[in-house]
């Protein structure tokens, strides 16, 4: 068996989902701003997290779920997906976002799993917190460890595709490192750079 693991915002999905929940309280700017220094490895995650999705309080969560329902894929994520699952891969989301938005994109895609945050919400209403899998800057490397040993898959076997800082620990683990329109402090660790907006160019080098 085999393994690739993806990034969702920027990377499966083309933005950010936080930016488009943001935009709905006039916040986009503020919080893209904050996401932008997490993503270049200038701001701890944790700390960009909490902070952002404390900006959201208030939300309204049937808000949250029309929006995280359509959110844009990316160019070549139903190609990349399909073709890499013919090859004998099992192809799973990782995400420092929310399942809100990860598992719509699962279904249309057809990834065998995902795994992130949720938006912890109240009366209809985001409550500013959030918790889950994936909360920390080491998170995505310590849950690909935990699916390799459960899978029995090898690191030649695995590839990980990111675009952000908080990939780097997917990295650690992955023979084939993909830096997919990424930030320079991810392609410095990547063996795999594609700076085109077209995921189904990684068939072409794997």
């Amino acid at each position: 068996m085999k393994l690739a693991v993806f990034d969702f915002d920027s990377t499966l999905m083309d933005g950010e989902t936080i930016d488009f929940l943001a935009q709905e309280l006039g916040l986009k700017e503020q919080v893209s701003h904050i996401t932008e220094l997490a993503m270049s490895g200038q701001l701890d995650f944790f700390e960009s997290l909490t902070t952002r999705v404390s900006l959201l309080k208030g939300l309204q969560y049937h808000k949250v779920l029309d929006i995280c329902r359509n959110l844009p894929l990316m160019p070549g994520a139903e190609e990349v997906v399909k073709g890499l699952q013919d090859r004998g891969y099992k192809v799973v989301c990782f995400s420092g976002g929310f399942r809100e938005g990860t598992t719509p994109a699962k279904l249309k895609l057809g990834l065998d799993a995902d795994f992130a945050n949720f938006l912890h919400h109240k009366d209809g209403l985001l409550s500013g917190y959030v918790g889950g899998d994936m909360m920390f800057g080491f998170s995505k490397g310590d849950m690909l460890v935990r699916l390799q040993k459960l899978l029995g898959v090898s690191v030649e076997d695995t590839i990980a595709v990111g675009d952000g800082a908080n990939d780097k620990s997917m990295f650690e683990h992955a023979s084939k490192r993909v830096a997919f329109c990424a930030k320079e402090v991810l392609k410095k660790e990547a063996n795999i750079i594609i700076d085109t907006k077209d995921l189904s160019l990684i068939l072409n080098q794997i």
